[in-house]
């Protein structure tokens, strides 16, 4: 990579950094609004993880309209987004069980909605993000992981109790 020139700004390396992406992947954001309609369609339908975004989100125009801007920034680094997830998941009642559903459902979705190499790109960033969030849940609730750890809320008799292990 070459140094910055003098008439090189941030916005233009930015611009430079989504057009790479977009000419690598194929990824744009027809793309993005494909994949994250058809993810949370299937999000609501599953009976593990439906009911926590279902009994959180009554609007659902909004909320996939910030996951478009989340998509953007993570899966063309565009600077779309300017939320911040991890404090929305903190309170959830979800652990790794959650996260591997989360998971397996985006992965089926990006792998049939798009290009191998754009669903690979996609779901490699899914992955860190699951993670960061189960993490970050755990951690929350008084759970430090090792590595290869995951987050399990146990489930009696006291379903808020917080363990950890592999899974």
């Amino acid at each position: 990579m070459h140094p910055p020139s003098e008439t090189e700004t941030p916005t233009r390396r930015r611009e430079a950094i989504v057009e790479q992406i977009r000419a690598e992947t194929g990824i744009d954001e027809a793309m993005i609004g494909r994949l994250v309609d058809g993810f949370y369609d299937r999000v609501r339908a599953d009976p593990l993880i439906g009911p926590v975004f279902n009994d959180r989100i009554r609007d659902w125009g909004p909320h996939l309209e910030q996951m478009r801007l989340f998509w953007s920034s993570v899966a063309l680094m565009s600077g779309a987004y300017h939320g911040r997830p991890m404090p929305k998941h903190l309170p959830l009642p979800v652990d790794a069980r959650h996260f591997d559903r989360w998971l397996a459902l985006f992965e089926a979705t990006a792998r049939d909605l798009c290009p191998p190499v754009a669903a690979d790109h996609f779901i490699e960033r899914a992955r860190r993000i699951a993670e960061s969030l189960e993490l970050g849940i755990a951690g929350a609730n008084g759970v430090l992981l090792g590595k290869g750890e995951r987050y399990l809320r146990a489930t009696a008799p006291d379903p808020d109790q917080a363990v950890s292990g592999p899974v």
